[in-house]
């Protein structure tokens, strides 16, 4: 996904994600006609889909969302509504982040909203802290996201985390208790 712009500052976060480009980017033509919001990140992602990621108020990212359901129709893959997505959330989409690595939870998911919708939740549920996201570009569609934090804690965001991937959408829910120093070298490779 081309990033167009650093992700702004903003309390919402709203994501639709299709399987054609045509339909994609007349969906992000109405989203942003129809609600001042900021697009963050659009454009495609493999294989063949194509990914739109507004920021702004809460109501304007609705808003914009509603009208870009509409327009998505038959063409949508998943989406996604934060109103007040964890900070941390922010920062790991920025790019990956280096906290102490203790009990390391990866979760998968088929498309970009569900990683996204579960990175949330796992922030939100446990004192966890974000290693990695990747979104879609060469994981064939997929989405996985990376967290650590001490066992009970990476856990409580698996579950967390694995509940708001949604039926259908999860391609991996794992956790490495005590990782072995050079995991690190294995988390930068993914």
């Amino acid at each position: 996904m081309q990033q167009t712009d650093p992700i702004p500052d903003g309390p919402a976060l709203g994501l639709i994600e299709l399987c054609s480009t045509a339909r994609g980017l007349i969906t992000c033509d109405a989203m942003v006609k129809r609600a001042p919001v900021r697009i963050a990140r659009a454009g495609s992602t493999h294989p063949g889909k194509y990914t739109i990621l507004i920021r702004g108020g809460v109501d304007e990212v609705d808003e914009a969302l509603r009208a870009g359901l509409a327009i998505a129709s038959e063409a949508l893959v998943d989406q996604v509504f934060l109103p007040y997505p964890h900070a941390e959330l922010d920062q790991v989409l920025a790019g990956p982040l280096d906290p102490p690595l203790e009990a390391v939870g990866i979760l998968e998911a088929y498309s970009v909203a569900a990683t996204i919708r579960a990175a949330d939740a796992t922030l939100k549920a446990a004192e966890v802290r974000a290693l990695r996201i990747r979104l879609a570009d060469h994981l064939g569609g997929k989405g996985h996201f990376l967290f650590t934090g001490l066992l009970h804690d990476a856990e409580a965001g698996l579950k967390a985390g694995r509940e708001a991937i949604g039926k259908g959408l999860l391609a991996g829910c794992e956790l490495i208790a005590r990782p072995h120093a050079d995991l690190v070298t294995a988390i930068a490779g993914c």
